[in-house]
């Protein structure tokens, strides 16, 4: 399992780095000229370091696995935002990329980028050799499509509707291959790049008409990455295949990446079972984050004989917004005293030093990991049984009932918990023993990946454990707090917070220009947030641990400052690993004539924060 299928368990945040900003019209926004303007100030950066190991070998079939099969292959509309997705969207490249060490923007569809004096107005230069999976050209055109077909009502998607409206206002052609875009508020240059961004649509592929979700359920869509869909077994895998001829082989930062020939995905519904799977030799790598897998499950004959690694490697990177989601809506959860109490009530500290030994850390807050955005201030609240207890005194919940479970107006304090991975069985096992102490009772209702996605989209949740990728450059607010995404389905608010001070706030974030204010702004929502009480962060990991047969090899830095896995085949920082078929050949020899190899155990910490 890759990095982002593993993203999908945590639940996809749609299309992270395009969708991370939504916001009202402002009526500050110009227009963007309608000739190009000639005093712009071209930029490029072709003088980073490379961060791939000239060493790599093409070939192979890289094996992986998702636990959800996809419901349909299109990117946007009903049931489009599962696991499977994240392999599709990362198979795309954006207009500039992120340099994983040095974090400056590179070039990927755009060789040059400059930005209009008026704050909210970028442009771009196109790579002219860059090719769809079926040989057309990219063109402006096909970003002027995307502006329509991302506004368009066939396509289902409310929330890209609105981000095409209100975020990014305009996108003009001037050329086959020059763009502007016009985002909705003035925006620092560093973030226009990547919020002010937009993916093409391939025009020439897409008829947009009300039939259009049904129609396109399950075609193939042109893509700009190395990899294109080659066979589909409904219920079984999904296999890529590397495009021999693909245009971006030879660019600086692509060069020696994504290796494999195929990325073949199965779908295995079961982590045990996948891991049985791994241990045979029929997957490539596992991810080992969680401890029972890093310290229990990972043992034994491959590892000892030395035809299996493990390699734990630190990174720098905005932690995923982990935790339990209260749904405001719910009625048990409308007052806020109980959603204290019940953070209250959360032994998070027990689940680390047990089950999860150590390993993890306590996440404290809403965003951590953005440098100055993060407000250090805020702390979790604590297990404390007497805080728990009087704040449900005084929220009325006064009554016990035989079994301990307080009780008000002949209702219990019973809250169902809705999660997808039974990998967490024992930490929710764990944290319900505890809150039974406060007379609360949780109900764990553990759901396919898919259902539980749904459910929670259809705000049909109490609460959810579950958590939204991390990622950008500083905090998003919008379509988990505002209440513009409140009490209606199919949005990220599923929390339903609504509350006019956050409102007031994010508006505000959303129209500042200048870092220091939005630092300021940043750090007040989350004490907003914070005293809202409807989020209550768990845990955070600064590292990625995975085991992988030593056929898979990796450059000697072993990944990137930013690699939140070192075995994902695609993406905009992944493809960095190569299959040595001659190496699986000697270690199929060595296994079948019991012969073994040096352990291999790697440790990396030169991106650790705190070694």
């Amino acid at each position: 399992m890759t990095k982002a299928a593993r993203n999908c368990l945590w639940l996809v945040v749609i299309g992270l780095l395009l969708n991370s900003l939504t916001l009202h019209a402002d009526d500050s926004a110009t227009a963007l000229p309608a000739e190009l303007p000639p005093t712009l100030t071209w930029e490029t950066n072709n003088s980073d370091p490379t961060f791939a190991s000239p060493e790599a070998k093409r070939g192979g079939r890289f094996r992986t696995f998702v636990t959800t099969f996809p419901l349909t292959l299109r990117l946007v509309g009903p049931d489009s935002n599962g696991s499977f997705a994240s392999y599709m969207r990362a198979n795309n490249l954006g207009l500039v990329g992120v340099h994983p060490n040095t974090l400056n923007p590179i070039p990927e569809l755009a060789t040059h980028w400059a930005f209009g004096d008026d704050g909210h107005s970028i442009f771009y230069r196109l790579d002219p050799d860059a090719r769809w999976s079926d040989g057309q050209p990219v063109t402006a055109e096909d970003f002027v499509f995307a502006l329509a077909f991302m506004r368009s009502k066939h396509i289902l998607a409310p929330w890209y509707n609105n981000y095409y409206s209100e975020v990014i206002r305009d996108v003009v052609k001037y050329d086959d291959h020059t763009i502007g875009v016009l985002g909705a508020v003035a925006k620092p240059r560093d973030e226009m790049l990547f919020e002010y961004s937009i993916s093409p649509v391939p025009a020439h592929f897409h008829q947009l008409d009300e039939n259009w979700v049904r129609d396109y359920n399950w075609k193939i869509a042109p893509n700009t990455g190395p990899y294109a869909i080659d066979r589909i077994r409904k219920g079984k895998y999904i296999e890529f295949r590397r495009k021999s001829d693909w245009w971006a082989n030879d660019k600086r930062y692509f060069q020696h990446r994504f290796n494999p020939d195929y990325i073949r995905v199965k779908l295995i519904r079961d982590l045990n079972i996948a891991y049985q799977y791994f241990r045979k030799g029929e997957l490539d790598s596992f991810p080992l984050l969680m401890p029972r897998l890093w310290h229990k499950k990972a043992q034994g004959k491959i590892y000892d004989m030395g035809y299996a690694g493990k390699i734990k490697f630190y990174n720098e990177v905005p932690q995923p917004i982990s935790g339990l989601f209260l749904n405001e809506d719910a009625p048990l959860l409308k007052d806020r005293n109980v959603r204290y109490a019940i953070a209250h009530a959360l032994n998070i500290d027990k689940v680390i030093n047990t089950v999860l030994r150590g390993d993890y850390e306590r996440l404290q807050r809403t965003h951590d990991g953005y440098g100055d955005y993060s407000n250090p201030n805020i702390h979790a609240r604590p297990f404390d049984l007497k805080k728990a207890n009087a704040l449900l005194d005084e929220a009325g919940w006064t009554k016990r009932g035989p079994d301990g479970i307080r009780v008000k107006e002949g209702q219990r304090l019973s809250l169902r918990i809705t999660y997808y991975n039974s990998g967490h069985n024992d930490r929710l096992v764990i944290l319900s023993q505890e809150a039974r102490k406060a007379g609360i009772e949780f109900e764990l209702q553990l759901l396919d990946p898919s259902a539980a996605f749904k459910q929670i989209m259809e705000n049909k949740h109490q609460a959810a454990w579950m958590g939204w990728s991390g990622g950008g450059l500083s905090p998003r607010y919008w379509q988990f707090y505002h209440s513009d995404n409140a009490h209606k389905p199919q949005t990220n608010n599923v929390t339903n917070t609504d509350n006019p001070v956050i409102d007031e706030k994010i508006d505000a974030y959303r129209k500042a220009t200048k870092k220091a204010d939005r630092v300021q702004l940043a750090h007040e929502l989350e004490q907003l947030i914070f005293d809202q009480g409807s989020f209550i962060p768990t845990f955070k990991v600064p590292y990625t641990r995975e085991a992988f047969w030593r056929w898979l090899k990796l450059p000697a830095f072993h990944g990137t400052r930013t690699s939140e896995s070192l075995f994902d085949p695609m993406g905009s920082n992944g493809g960095l690993f190569w299959i040595d078929e001659r190496e699986k050949q000697a270690i199929e020899t060595a296994k079948d004539e019991h012969q073994g190899l040096p352990p291999l155990k790697i440790v990396n910490k030169q991106w650790a924060q705190t070694p």
